[in-house]
């Protein structure tokens, strides 16, 4: 279809819908640059066709170009300047692009006042410029209004674990619940909130309540189960679990497997794993239990998943990057969390909000081409391609795509937990400033790779740990456990990456 809409429009290079429908596909089978120098040229010949430049300006931002996407949408917005996909975009852009956005927000939400992406959108921003209380008094006032808005609640309980207001962050849901408490989703939300924090017994009690007003729902009896299994309650996690089994739903699955493999139990866990475990991208979270179970199991399965050399690179960059001391500077400047986020891996620091490689600093710009190029030289010399594996079932994707990219910034005591990204292909960290111990001679702050969560209880030493320094990256899959060391005193500034699943 893509090689049929560029004949067309190359032999009739003034079809403004052959351009439309080319950006489109384009987009869906990522081939953006093929469809790239057609669609601009489209565009300039039609320039005062908005929705043109829009699909220009969404294809440059597809490639992580938003320098490029930006007078893009600049040149739509003039065109069709009531049209609210359009001023959507614009903002959307500057606020990945780095730009403050809120203003722009402002504008697209007069054409847009009731949609959701925007007025979140617009509380990003605020937090981008340095102003979270207002982004948070702002979604709250809107949930006042309209209390089924969940995209709401969940940014704002995130909102408020970020900023350090812990014990207010599950406040506004509990009250919109006591409100409605035959909204299942509220409870949804409520529960999931409880889990990521840690706070088991606050879960056992949300689930107490919500039978009460909901009756016996998969929701309650699984986050019970998880709940009862992460306190050491085995038997009547066993029960639950048991009756969860006829789900037929990977996230409970995987909490089965944890509980199993916390429980010692490896031989009953083997068979959920191997039912659930595949590359698909939906089925990619069962591959960290697989790798333990397979380990502790001495099942050859483990090395073929994980002990190939050419699985973990590491590559020093400081040789091909401007300035390190400046890039850390214009890093540590977007650090205005107070603390970690909800659902993440970093403890005692905090990490950058929105993609960072789609921002236009051209020290972040620098850092992006160069990374670029050592994961594209890292896929080159991956293994063959084998259809069951999760990193080598892709073959070798010619072009590396971001599917997230950010920075963590951690001081004394700071550190990741162990955990995974198993949404990614390949996953990273990147390293500004290391702490005084490393410096030093030791290996506290040190990358650890292939051991599990504490959580579930397991003596499993690292199969690889690596020593960070100033201008280092390092590669790994993203299905690989991975976590770092305490450290005591000094500064562990990072950047880290996830590399997109290509389309199979």
């Amino acid at each position: 279809m893509i090689d049929d809409l560029v004949a067309r429009l190359t032999l009739r290079p003034s079809d403004a819908a052959a351009a439309g429908e080319l950006a489109s596909a384009a987009l869906d089978a990522e081939a953006e640059e093929a469809a790239l120098p057609l669609v601009t040229a489209a565009a300039e010949r039609h320039r005062d066709n908005g929705r043109l430049w829009q699909w220009t300006g969404l294809l440059h931002r597809a490639l992580g170009e938003h320098d490029k996407a930006l007078p893009a949408f600049n040149a739509a917005a003039k065109a069709a300047p009531s049209d609210a996909s359009i001023a959507q975009g614009r903002a959307q852009v500057a606020l990945e692009a780095g730009l403050d956005a809120v203003g722009l927000f402002d504008a697209a939400i007069t054409l847009a006042p009731a949609n959701g992406d925007l007025l979140l959108g617009r509380a990003a921003a605020r937090v981008a410029a340095g102003d979270p209380p207002r982004a948070m008094a702002e979604i709250e006032a809107l949930l006042a209004q309209h209390p089924g808005w969940y995209p709401g609640h969940d940014r704002l309980i995130q909102l408020r674990w970020m900023m350090g207001d812990r014990d207010r962050a599950t406040e506004l849901v509990e009250r919109t619940i006591a409100a409605h408490p035959g909204d299942l989703t509220l409870w949804r939300i409520l529960l999931t909130a409880l889990v990521n924090a840690g706070r088991h017994d606050a879960v056992l009690d949300a689930v107490r309540r919500g039978r009460a007003a909901l009756g016996e729902q998969l929701t309650f009896t699984a986050n019970e189960a998880i709940a009862l299994s992460e306190t050491g309650a085995v038997a009547e996690a066993d029960r639950l679990f048991a009756l969860l089994t006829r789900a037929d739903d990977l996230s409970v699955a995987v909490r089965h497997v944890r509980h199993l493999l916390r429980t010692r139990r490896i031989d009953a866990a083997l068979p959920i794993i191997d039912r659930w475990a595949s590359p698909q991208g939906d089925r990619r979270g069962m591959w960290p239990y697989a790798a333990i179970a397979w380990r502790l199991a001495g099942d050859p399965r483990a090395a073929w998943l994980e002990d190939d050399p050419a699985f973990v690179r590491v590559i020093d960059l400081a040789d091909h990057l401007p300035d390190l001391d400046r890039l850390a500077h214009v890093l540590r400047g977007l650090h205005r969390a107070r603390g970690e986020h909800l659902d993440q891996s970093v403890r005692g620091g905090t990490q950058t909000d929105g993609p960072l490689f789609s921002r236009i600093e051209p020290e972040i710009r620098a850092l992006r081409a160069a990374i670029l190029d050592a994961v594209a030289s890292h896929i080159a010399q991956l293994p063959d391609p084998d259809p069951r594996h999760p990193l080598r079932a892709y073959g070798r994707p010619a072009r590396p795509r971001f599917a997230g990219s950010w920075s963590v910034r951690l001081t004394g005591e700071g550190h990741h937990a162990n955990h995974v990204h198993p949404a990614g292909l390949i996953s990273s960290a990147f390293y500004l400033t290391v702490p005084d111990a490393v410096r030093d001679g030791g290996t506290d702050g040190w990358l650890t790779l292939g051991s599990p969560q504490a959580e579930l209880g397991l003596s499993i030493e690292p199969t690889r740990t690596i020593e960070p320094r100033p201008g280092r990256l390092v590669l790994f899959p993203s299905t690989m456990w991975h976590g770092t060391r305490p450290f005591r005193d000094g500064e562990r500034l990072t950047v880290a990456f996830d590399i997109a699943l290509p389309l199979r």
